[in-house]
């Protein structure tokens, strides 16, 4: 394997686990980087940004400017907002105590998750009989689903995890892939919310 000034050409480290924009982007990057086959050096060559800089920001310690940002977009064939946005890598949960209650006049309202973005969105009720496996679902790319256990309880499952809520909790994860609905003994009514990019 060649290497250049010590570091390993063609391994990138995966980028640290850092939160917000920054480390969205450095995630976004890199994994369409490799996932379109450039190494960072070809990627360089076909964007006129350095090498140095191209590292960096997959590693969440530059501050691009939107110039650079608009360039690597457009050579991976991405929207600057899909370049930026903040993907879930896995299921958020919210148990049936958690979250912040809100009194509203005589009721209360119970906020569980904030839409971090302008996205659209669609709600259903689902009831899903004792036993039951729901079909195979996706909803596109930068789609995330929110399910929300009214009675009972269900196994949402992915190929990369499984999670069981009960009634009164929820969670939301990215539904760009493939997921189910599994139940046991018990039936169970779910509402589900799902918001699609407007990218």
């Amino acid at each position: 394997m060649q290497r250049e000034n010590g570091i390993a050409v063609g391994m990138t480290p995966a980028p640290p686990e850092s939160s917000g924009v920054r480390g969205a982007i450095a995630a976004n990057l890199r994994r369409t980087r490799l996932a379109r086959g450039f190494s960072v050096r070809e990627l360089a060559e076909l964007t006129g940004v350095s090498k140095a800089l191209i590292s960096q920001v997959e590693r969440g310690v530059a501050n691009p400017t939107v110039e650079v940002l608009s360039r690597l977009a457009t050579s991976l064939e991405l929207t600057f907002g899909e370049l930026t946005r903040v993907h879930l890598t896995g299921p958020e949960v919210i148990r049936h105590d958690e979250g912040i209650v809100l009194p509203a006049g005589d009721t209360s309202v119970r906020a569980l998750f904030a839409a971090p973005d302008r996205r659209r969105f669609e709600l259903a009720e689902g009831h899903i009989p004792p036993g039951t496996r729901s079909a195979k679902s996706s909803h596109g790319r930068g789609s995330v689903e929110h399910a929300y256990v009214v009675s009972g309880e269900v196994t949402v499952e992915t190929e990369e995890w499984s999670v069981t809520i009960a009634a009164g909790d929820a969670v939301r994860f990215a539904a760009e892939s493939d997921h189910v609905y599994a139940t046991g003994p018990a039936a169970c009514r779910v509402l589900t919310l799902i918001s699609f990019s407007e990218d």
